[in-house]
C-alpha cells in the first residue's frame, strides 16, 4: 500500500524523492490498530518538518492518512510516513516549504528477532538528529558489514565513541547489570525513549574498548523492539540476560495508542 495525501501515487510524484533524497520519515509498528509511542512518532515528524522544510505539519492529517493504511487489518504492520516535497528543486532548496505526506505499509515481522552480529564502522550520519531519507552511507556500511559476515554496522565517531547502528539505537549492560546508552550525536529512537522512560539507565560516553568490556549489548527500534546483540567485531555477548528480559517486558508493557 502506498498513497500520497490519501491518493494513489505515480512515478512523477515520487521523482524528486528518488532523485534528491530530501525528506524525512518515521516507521511505526501497528499491532491491532495501536502503536507504542505514537505521540513520540508525531513529535518527530513535526520537529523534522520544521528542520527540513521550515513548515508545520498537520498531524491530524497524518494520523487520518495512517488510519487508511491499517483500516480493516488486524495483522501487525509497519506503517511508514515519509514527508517530502514533490516540487523540491535541488538548486533552490530554500524555496521548498510545502511538504506532502506519503504513507506506505508492509507486514511486520515477529518479535523478538534473532540476535544481531555487528561490525564496528567509523561513520557519522548527516544531520544525525533527523530521521531523514538519506540512507546511502548507512546502507553502504550495512552492506560492507554483511560482506564481512556480520548482520549490520555499528558506528563510531572520529572521537572513538560509539553512537548508533545503521537504523537502530544501541544500548549496553555493564558488569553491575546497569543499562547504559551512548552519549553521542544520534537519532533518538522512539523505542529507546520508551525504554529510558520505563527503566533506570545512564547515558555516558562509551568507547569501542569499553563496549567490548560490557556484559551484554542490544539494539532497539520500532521494527525490532529489543534485539540482543551476540557479537561486536570479535567480542561475544550472551544473548540471554535478566536485564534484557526486563527491558523486553518494559517495552511490551507499554500501552499502544490508537491512531
Amino acid at each position: 500500500m502506498m498513497e500520497l495525501n490519501g491518493h494513489p501515487v505515480g512515478a512523477d510524484a515520487l521523482k524528486s524523492l528518488a532523485l534528491t533524497g530530501y525528506g524525512h520519515f518515521t516507521s511505526m509498528r501497528v499491532d491491532d490498530q495501536h502503536i507504542r509511542g505514537l505521540s513520540l512518532h508525531m513529535e518527530r515528524l513535526a520537529r523534522d518538518s520544521r528542520t527540513l522544510f521550515g513548515a508545520e505539519l498537520d498531524l491530524d492529517q497524518v494520523r487520518a492518512l495512517a488510519r487508511r493504511a491499517v483500516e480493516g487489518i488486524s495483522d501487525a504492520l509497519i506503517v511508514r510516513i515519509t514527508v517530502f516535497d514533490p516540487d523540491f528543486d535541488m538548486g533552490h532548496p530554500a524555496a521548498s516549504g510545502a511538504p506532502q505526506i506519503l504513507v506506505s505499509s508492509r507486514p511486520a515481522g515477529p518479535q523478538p528477532m534473532p540476535p544481531l552480529r555487528a561490525k564496528m564502522t567509523p561513520y557519522v550520519r548527516d544531520v544525525p538528529a533527523v530521521k531523514h531519507v538519506g540512507l546511502l552511507g548507512a546502507l553502504h556500511a550495512r552492506r560492507s558489514a554483511q560482506l564481512a559476515a556480520f548482520d549490520d554496522a555499528l558506528f563510531s565517531g572520529p572521537d572513538g565513541l560509539i553512537s548508533e547502528g545503521g537504523t537502530w539505537n544501541v544500548g549496553f549492560i555493564d558488569h553491575d547489570g546497569n543499562v547504559v546508552w551512548p552519549k553521542a550525536e544520534v537519532l533518538s529512537g522512539v523505542t529507546m525513549a520508551l525504554l529510558q522512560a520505563g527503566h533506570e539507565h545512564a547515558i555516558i560516553p562509551i568507547t569501542v574498548d569499553a563496549a567490548h568490556r560490557m556484559q551484554a549489548a542490544f539494539a532497539t527500534n520500532t521494527t525490532i523492539g529489543v534485539r540482543a546483540i551476540s557479537a561486536i567485531d570479535g567480542t561475544q555477548y550472551p544473548t540471554e540476560h535478566p536485564t534484557l528480559a526486563r527491558l523486553r517486558d518494559v517495552y511490551l508493557s507499554q500501552p499502544g495508542e490508537a491512531l
